[in-house]
């Protein structure tokens, strides 16, 4: 059976190359392909210390934690809850609040500022706080969209105790992926990624290399930046991602996602199989259990399924090398780069003999920057147990 998911190191090159290019037009102008939209908190490299109070909404799933930052990051106290009742109508911005503050309770936490990990669509504002967009997964909370997510917080937790927290700080959650990165001290450049359900990517540049942000007159610096890079429309991608995207409800949108991501991989194998009896919300991690378990399925499909997770990680390493190319346009002594690496499908591990994600991500990587145009530039991808945590922690203490 051909496979028809292989891509060529030429074809990876194509891909990376496009990357960058967007990437450059997104840094210049709002709304386009790559949004690069940046994030007003500048990042401090080294001397990072301190214990922060921490916040992390992930969908309906809430963490309050204490987190103590020194050369290394420690999860002091924390407490979870899952606001399910959130998705029910009526359900009140004072609703929210009342239980977030409540678990704060919890963790006994020390006050100060507050890092705020926050996992929906929002625009960073001047102060480090955000304006929620829109909700997704299902919250309809009307009177806190348009409005800034840690203010009213701020001023709730503040009644509730004492005027205790004198602060906060809104992030997403590829932006405190990119800041738990500088706990890895001494890199050239930083990159966050996110390759789970979803994805994302995000990265540090100096203000002088985002042009649309000239008319701010009173930011200068080293910003991070939100490449949103989900909606990536790469080249060299296959009628099954087609019929993918077909599929869904935005279409023609996030093609990237649609091609690389947990929620959409178990979907192309339906599309290039659809009269087989698979699953019906078949997922990455149904996908990975096929390649894992090769006697329980015909041959065509376990080898189908190996061909789409493979080519998942290959697009992935193509996403990073074009983002590193625009790291290195922007700086030319870059040689060192730590990328701090977040999801279930990017860590998920192979036992069938052949490679995992992130030892295919790791490989293809390497080919594609192998380019007598570059120098060597040494890329190492880590990996952080509560990266939301130290990540909106390092945030906060910067």
């Amino acid at each position: 059976m051909k496979n028809i998911f292989k891509l060529s190191l030429s074809q990876l090159r194509d891909i990376s190359e496009d990357l960058t290019a967007k990437i450059a037009t997104g840094l210049i102008y709002d709304n386009t392909e790559i949004k690069c939209i940046p994030t007003f908190i500048h990042p401090k490299k080294e001397e990072i210390k301190g214990n922060a109070t921490v916040l992390d909404l992930g969908g309906t799933n809430f963490r309050a934690a204490v987190v103590a930052i020194s050369e290394t990051a420690k999860v002091l106290r924390w407490a979870e809850q899952n606001i399910i009742e959130m998705k029910s109508p009526g359900f009140t911005r004072n609703d929210l609040f009342r239980i977030q503050a409540d678990t704060l309770k919890r963790v006994n936490a020390p006050g100060g500022p507050i890092g705020y990990c926050f996992s929906y669509p929002a625009k960073s504002l001047l102060n480090g706080d955000a304006e929620l967009l829109t909700w997704t997964k299902g919250v309809q909370i009307q009177e806190m969209i348009s409005a800034p997510v840690g203010r009213p917080l701020l001023q709730f937790l503040n009644e509730q105790d004492k005027n205790k927290y004198t602060g906060i700080k809104v992030l997403n959650d590829t932006i405190t992926s990119l800041f738990a990165g500088l706990l890895f001290q001494n890199y050239d450049a930083y990159i966050g990624i996110i390759v789970g359900t979803g994805t994302n990517m995000a990265t540090f540049y100096s203000s002088e290399n985002i042009p649309k942000l000239e008319m701010i007159h009173n930011w200068k610096g080293e910003t991070p930046v939100n490449l949103e890079s989900g909606n990536f429309n790469p080249p060299h991608l296959t009628p099954y991602d087609k019929i993918v995207d077909e599929q869904t409800n935005n279409k023609g949108s996030q093609r990237f996602e649609k091609a690389i991501s947990g929620m959409y991989l178990g979907t192309i194998l339906k599309a290039v199989f659809p009269y087989e009896n698979l699953k019906e919300n078949l997922d990455a991690s149904d996908l990975t259990h096929i390649i894992n378990q090769p006697a329980d399925y015909r041959e065509n499909i376990v080898e189908t399924a190996w061909n789409i997770y493979e080519r998942s990680a290959m697009l992935v390493a193509a996403s990073l090398a074009g983002l590193v190319k625009s790291l290195y346009t922007a700086n030319p002594r870059i040689r060192k780069v730590q990328v701090l690496a977040e999801g279930s499908l990017f860590w998920s591990r192979i036992t069938s003999g052949r490679s995992s994600y992130v030892d295919i991500t790791n490989e293809t990587l390497k080919e594609i920057l192998h380019d007598p145009e570059l120098p060597e530039i040494n890329v190492r991808i880590s990996h952080l147990e509560n990266a939301n945590l130290i990540g909106a922690a390092m945030a906060v203490l910067s």
